[in-house]
């Protein structure tokens, strides 16, 4: 054993340690990419069958086999539709050569004003119980929910953000996007969640806010028409009940450069539970 193993390393090259780290960087980002999501169900229901297929075989059943193996057959047609949202921002992302990268950051000032402007006007609906529903583009392009609204291309600030969603406005039904510090669309249509598992308590504008960030990588604040309650959706979950203070910890990772890639992960699996 130990000779075969020493063999196997003595036919390694360079060139083959850098295709190894390569594909292992790629299936890690990959990973990452679907991990919170419903792909990642699907992922898992995906292993378990071929876990069962090699089983079947090994152990000689072969009627389950054959079953499995036309079953495979059936979900490899299945797949690109299956993993349709995951696939349609994998593309997006190595079309704008941001597969591995950071979108861009606002300077200090700049983040702390729209930090602050965001927060301000959120929590001014929720004292008013005014619902609201803001989308936050990140890396994943979201001109397609954009083309559903009405385009502004406005300066985000905490009065024009409260105007909008004033009750009987032309602008209020629906979700407004914005692209850094810039307000892109009001009245926008979002896909809702098929996750039937929500509390039934939540209504249009969360299971929208799940819906959207289940397809992208957007970050979406909700407030409650009914209570006032404000939430954030992210990665296919929801966080209720915040205040100011946690509001803007969860929006400052989004547009300040000190924030990396590592902060924005822990922040991540803390808002996971």
């Amino acid at each position: 054993m130990l000779l075969q193993i020493k063999g196997i390393i003595s036919t390694i090259n360079l060139l083959d340690l850098v295709d190894i780290a390569l594909v292992a960087f790629v299936l890690y980002k990959l990973y990452f990419m679907i991990k919170d999501t419903r792909a990642s169900a699907l992922l898992k229901g995906l292993i378990v069958l071929l876990l069962a297929n090699f089983a079947s075989k090994w152990l000689g059943l072969n009627v389950i086999y054959w079953l499995l193996q036309k079953t495979m057959t059936v979900v490899l047609v299945a797949l690109p539709i299956v993993f349709q949202p995951e696939l349609r921002r994998t593309l997006e992302q190595l079309g704008r050569g941001k597969l591995f990268g950071k979108p861009g950051f606002l300077d200090e000032e700049e983040a702390a004003s729209l930090i602050n402007g965001i927060s301000t006007a959120v929590l001014g609906l929720a004292q008013n119980k005014i619902g609201a529903l803001i989308v936050l583009e990140r890396e994943t392009g979201l001109n397609d929910y954009i083309e559903t609204g009405i385009k502004i291309d406005g300066l985000v600030s905490s009065e024009f953000l409260i105007n909008i969603f004033i009750p009987n406005t032309p602008l209020h039904d629906g979700a407004v996007v914005l692209r850094g510090n810039r307000v892109m669309a009001a009245g926008c249509l979002l896909p809702l969640t098929e996750d039937r598992t929500l509390n039934k308590e939540l209504g249009t504008r969360h299971r929208a806010a799940i819906g959207i960030t289940e397809q992208t990588d957007a970050m979406v604040i909700v407030v409650s028409e009914e209570t006032g309650v404000i939430s954030v959706a992210r990665w296919g979950r929801l966080d209720r009940h915040l205040d100011t203070e946690a509001l803007q910890e969860k929006l400052r990772p989004l547009f300040t450069a000190k924030h990396n890639t590592l902060a924005e992960f822990f922040n991540r699996r803390q808002s996971n539970g």
